[in-house]
Order: structure tokens, then C-alpha cells, then sequence
């Protein structure tokens, strides 16, 4: 099974997603049907739909399109972690078969925002329902993920968008030291999405990309990572198949057994196998 491991969806409102700018790419509805017109001609079987608001009503909305769509194989979604319903919260997400994890916009808190007490009090929650749990984060905030992965050691972790490396700048360091010293620990795993929009969104060269994608293929090894398109995001950079030719060209020197797995097979094992 081909499956994309990171991608959106949204019902477009301007009050909602305050950080889609008018008149780009992203500034319009964007569902599942759209994005089973640019798989199918790939060999996609279906994706890993992500949160993208932090209201656990979004999680509601992605499963009520899982329900309709059956390529939308699992949902990340979000609940308040900190909360003190969280366990409610995810006991009642977790009765859909569909809801494979929750994510936070951790990019967009403190540095030490996920060593807080109340919210790995919620991951500490997490096992008890199968779920596993997407790190979004800036390379400033690898320090406390991985703290945060050494104190849940059963928790599934992965890291999202290899950690968003300032790859327009072509800096590769601390990010690729930290890196590695995350890969170390066997309950993380690693998302090959979303550098696309790390580049310069105009003139990016896939040469560009090789010193990072080199990193996590090593640091990780391909078992521990998953291709994810990181759509309708990458809009603002290329087309749904420019984000997957640049992983698939690079991927060429794979087996073909760490490719069906790159491509999917990690995914369906971190994400979807959980839930049986």
C-alpha cells in the first residue's frame, strides 16, 4: 500500500486559518476527493490526514471525512493536552478506529513547551490508547524533543518535516548533530515532508536538499522513516508531484523493500497498525 504520510485538509475561513495568505495557492478549500485526483495518477493508495487548527472540533471534521473517504486511511488530530478533560477528550476520539495520533503547533510555543509538567502529563496519556504522537517543532526546539522522547521511551514519537532545517540558508549544524542524537532512540521516527517549503519557494534545486535528506537516512535508516507530501502546504513551493519526485529520486538507491516501505509500509506499521 502507497500511503502519504502527512497531509491537510480545511474548509477554507478566513478567521480560522489566519495564516493562509489571500490569494496564495492554499486560499481555497482543499479535500479529500482534490487530493485523490493528484494520487491516483502516482499509485497512492490513500494518506495520513493532520490537524491544522488546534480546536478538537477539527478532529471531529477529519474523522467525519475518513467516514466518506476511504482514502483517508488515519487521522492525526489535536486535543488540549494540558487540559484537565484530556482523558475523556481522548478516550472519545479514540473509539474511531480512523484516529491514529495527536499533534501540537509546538513550533509556535516556548522552547520548553513540551517539558512542561501538564502536557507530558497528557503524553503520558497517549499509550493507554494506541496513539501515537507527530513532533512539530523549529531545529531550536530539538533539545526538549528529545528529552521529551528519552521520558516516554514507550511512547511513539515522530518527528515531522525532519525538523525544519534552515535549508534556504544552507545550514546544516546543530540541526543535523541534534539529529542524529534524536534517531538514537528506537521510539522515534522521522517524516521525509515539508522540506519543499524550507527552500527558497522560488528557485530550489534538488541538489539542495541532499545534505539533510542525507542525514536522516542515515540517522534513522529507512525502517524508522515515511514519505509525506506535506499537501496542500507545499503549494507554496510545488506541485503535490514535485514534493514526491524530489523523495523519490533521491530514494533511487533503496531496495525495493526499504521503498514500499519509505513509501508506505512504515507508515501502515507506525500509524495504522497500532489501532488493530
Amino acid at each position: 500500500m502507497r500511503l502519504d504520510a502527512h497531509q491537510h485538509f480545511w474548509s477554507y475561513d478566513a478567521a480560522q486559518y489566519p495564516w493562509i495568505p489571500p490569494g496564495s495557492p492554499l486560499h481555497r478549500d482543499w479535500l479529500p476527493d482534490d487530493l485523490a485526483a493528484l494520487q491516483r495518477p502516482l499509485g497512492f493508495d490513500g494518506s495520513i490526514a493532520v490537524q491544522a487548527r488546534q480546536v478538537v472540533g477539527e478532529s471531529d471534521w477529519l474523522l467525519g471525512l475518513a467516514d466518506k473517504h476511504a482514502n483517508v486511511k488515519g487521522v492525526v488530530g489535536w486535543v488540549d493536552l494540558r487540559s484537565d478533560r484530556v482523558e475523556a477528550d481522548l478516550a472519545r476520539l479514540a473509539a474511531h478506529p480512523k484516529f491514529v495520533g495527536v499533534r501540537h503547533v509546538v513550533q509556535e510555543e516556548p522552547d520548553d513547551f513540551m517539558l512542561g509538567k501538564d502536557f507530558q502529563r497528557g503524553i503520558a496519556k497517549l499509550p493507554a490508547h494506541g496513539l501515537t504522537y507527530d513532533i512539530l517543532i523549529y531545529p531550536k526546539q530539538l533539545e526538549a524533543a528529545i528529552r521529551l522522547a528519552e521520558n516516554f521511551p514507550l511512547q511513539p514519537f515522530v518527528l515531522d518535516h525532519i525538523a525544519k532545517p534552515p535549508i534556504k540558508a544552507g545550514t546544516i549544524e546543530p540541526w543535523k548533530s541534534q539529529v542524529r542524537r534524536l534517531a538514537k532512540l528506537p521510539n522515534v521516527w522521522c517524516k521525509v515532508s515539508g522540506v519543499l517549503t524550507e527552500a527558497d519557494h522560488r528557485a530550489w534545486q534538488a541538489e539542495q536538499f541532499r545534505p539533510y535528506l542525507d542525514t536522516v537516512f542515515e540517522a534513522f535508516g529507512p525502517a524508522r522513516l515515511m514519505y509525506g507530501s506535506d499537501w496542500p502546504v507545499c503549494l507554496f513551493a510545488g506541485s503535490y508531484g514535485q514534493a514526491f519526485r524530489l523523495v523519490d529520486d533521491y530514494a533511487r538507491g533503496l531496495t525495493d523493500a526499504e521503498r514500499a516501505g519509505l513509501f508506505g509500509g512504515n507508515c501502515a506499521r507506525f500509524y495504522l497498525g497500532r489501532r488493530r
